[in-house]
C-alpha cells in the first residue's frame, strides 16, 4: 500500500471537526478504498483549549492557518476558515506555492480568488479542490468538472442557500413573518447572528458565480450577478402566489444567451407542481440543462457539519487515489489560463412574466391608471385581481398583476411611473415568475 496521505486542516469548527471524526473513526474503510491511509496530522484553530469532542492530542498543533500551510509536513491542506481574505487567502496561497494539494469550502475566496488560485494550482501541478463549496453535499462540482465533460451547458440554477429557503418554506406552512421565521432560523442555528450573507443573496452570488464558470468557461465574475434577496417578501406575498399556484424560491439562475451570459438572484414564483417547487427546508437543489444529457437535477443537504464534512471528505479521498504524473482536471473545469472574458448578456425578454403587487388608496380611477402605465411600456397583462388588505380596513386594497413575457426593464420603468401617483401606499413588490418546462 502506498505511503498514507498526510492531511492538515485549518479551522476546527462545525465542518472541521466533523471531518477529524469522520476521518478517525473509518480510518480502516477510508484505506480500503483510497489504496492509502488518510492521517490528520496536523491542524490549527482560534481556541487550542476548546472542546470539539475529538481527540487531537496526538496531532500537531499550528498557531495560525498561515503557519500550518509553509511549515507542516503534510500533502493536502485543507481550508475550513473562511472568509475572501486574510488568513484563508494567504494559507491557500502559500499552501499552493509549496505544491501542496488543497481542499477548501470556502465560495468567497473562489468568488474573489478563484481564478489566481486555479493559476497557482496549475503551475506547480497541485490539486485545488472544492467540492463542498456550493450546495454542501451535493456533488455538483464533480458533475460539471468532470461527468458532463462533452456535453454543451446551457443553464444551471437552483435553490443554493438552506438559511432562505427554510425561512420562506416556514412562512408559508406556518403563516409566519419573515422576522419570527428568521429568529426561529437563528435559534436552531440555520442562520447566523448577522444573517444579511444568506437572506440579502450574497452567499448563493458566490456559489452562481463559481458554477457559471465551470459550466461556460468564463472568467469568475460575482459583481456582474443581479442580486435581490428576500427580506421584502411578505406573509401576502407567500398568501398570493399560493393563491395563484405557485411558491416562493430564492433561486439562482445563470444561462447562455446569444449575447452572453445572464446570472441573477432573486425570489421566484415557480409552479407549485414542479419538483423544484417541492424543495423545502434547509434542503438545497441544483439543476443542470445541457445538449446531450438534457436537465440533471440534483437535491440533497446544503449544509450542517456531516453534510459538508462529507464532500470535503471527498474531495481527499479524490487526491487520496490520484498518482504522480497523472492527468490533472483543470481546477475550473476549464484551464484558467484558457477561460474567456466575461460577457454579460444584453437584457432580454423574460418568458415567465411577473408578479406586482400594489397597495392603493380606495378610490376610483386607479385600476384605469394602473393599466394605463403598463400600456405605455408595451407591457401585456395576464390577470389583475384587487383583494381587501386587512391592515387598512376599508382605506387601502391590494392589486395583484400577473403580466406576460415581457423586459425587465420595462416592468421597471412601469413601477417607476406607479410610484409618482398619488394612489400608491407603500412600496411595489415585484417578483419574478419561471414557468419552463422543465422546472
Amino acid at each position: 500500500m502506498a505511503d498514507a496521505l498526510k492531511v492538515g486542516i485549518a479551522g476546527l469548527g462545525t465542518v472541521g471537526a466533523s471531518l477529524v471524526r469522520i476521518i478517525q473513526n473509518r480510518a480502516n474503510e477510508l484505506a480500503t478504498t483510497c489504496g492509502r491511509a488518510i492521517e490528520i496530522t496536523a491542524v490549527t484553530a482560534r481556541d487550542r483549549t476548546r472542546d470539539r469532542g475529538i481527540d487531537i492530542s496526538r496531532i500537531q498543533w499550528f498557531d495560525t492557518p498561515e503557519q500550518l500551510a509553509r511549515e507542516a509536513d503534510i500533502d493536502v491542506f485543507v481550508e475550513l476558515v473562511g472568509g475572501a481574505e486574510g488568513a484563508a487567502a494567504n494559507s491557500v496561497r502559500a499552501a499552493l506555492e509549496r505544491g501542496l494539494h488543497v481542499v477548501t469550502a470556502n465560495k468567497a475566496l473562489l468568488a474573489a480568488s478563484g481564478v489566481e488560485l486555479a493559476k497557482i494550482a496549475e503551475e506547480k501541478g497541485a490539486l485545488l479542490n472544492f467540492e463542498a463549496a456550493v450546495a454542501g453535499g451535493i456533488p455538483v462540482i464533480k458533475a460539471l468538472r468532470e461527468s458532463l465533460t462533452g456535453n454543451t451547458v446551457s443553464r444551471v440554477y437552483g435553490i443554493m442557500n438552506g438559511t432562505c429557503n427554510y425561512i420562506l418554506t416556514r412562512m408559508e406552512k406556518e403563516g409566519l413573518s419573515f422576522a419570527d421565521c428568521l429568529k426561529e432560523a437563528q435559534r436552531l442555528g440555520y442562520a447566523e447572528a448577522d444573517p444579511a450573507f444568506d437572506i440579502e443573496g450574497n452567499d448563493t452570488a458566490h456559489k452562481l458565480a463559481i458554477l457559471t464558470t465551470l459550466a461556460f468557461g468564463t472568467q469568475i465574475a460575482a459583481d456582474e450577478i443581479y442580486l435581490e434577496g428576500i427580506t421584502n417578501i411578505s406573509i401576502e406575498d407567500i398568501r398570493a402566489a399560493s393563491d395563484l399556484g405557485y411558491r416562493i424560491k430564492l433561486l439562482g439562475v445563470a444561462q447562455r444567451t446569444e449575447s452572453g451570459i445572464e446570472q441573477r438572484v432573486h425570489p421566484t414564483m415557480v409552479p407549485y407542481d414542479s419538483v423544484i417547487a417541492q424543495v423545502d427546508g434547509v434542503t438545497n437543489a441544483v439543476a443542470i440543462e445541457s445538449d446531450i444529457l438534457g436537465e440533471l437535477l440534483m437535491v440533497g443537504p446544503g449544509a450542517g457539519g456531516n453534510a459538508t464534512a462529507s464532500s470535503v471528505l471527498g474531495d481527499i479521498a479524490d487526491i487520496a487515489k490520484s498518482r504522480p504524473g497523472a492527468q490533472r482536471v483543470p481546477v475550473l473545469g476549464t484551464p484558467a489560463a484558457a477561460l474567456a472574458p466575461y460577457k454579460r448578456a444584453q437584457m432580454q425578454s423574460h418568458e415567465g412574466g411577473y408578479f406586482i403587487r400594489l397597495t392603493v388608496a380606495d378610490r376610483t380611477g386607479v385600476f384605469a391608471s394602473i393599466a394605463a402605465r403598463m400600456a405605455e411600456n408595451a407591457i401585456s397583462l395576464e390577470s389583475i385581481v384587487q383583494r381587501a388588505n386587512p391592515d387598512t380596513a376599508e382605506t387601502a386594497k391590494t392589486i395583484i398583476l400577473v403580466t406576460h413575457a415581457t423586459m425587465e426593464d420595462s416592468i421597471r420603468k412601469a413601477v417607476e411611473a406607479i410610484k409618482s401617483e398619488s394612489y400608491l401606499v407603500g412600496e411595489p413588490q415585484v417578483i419574478r415568475i419561471e414557468r419552463p418546462k422543465d422546472l
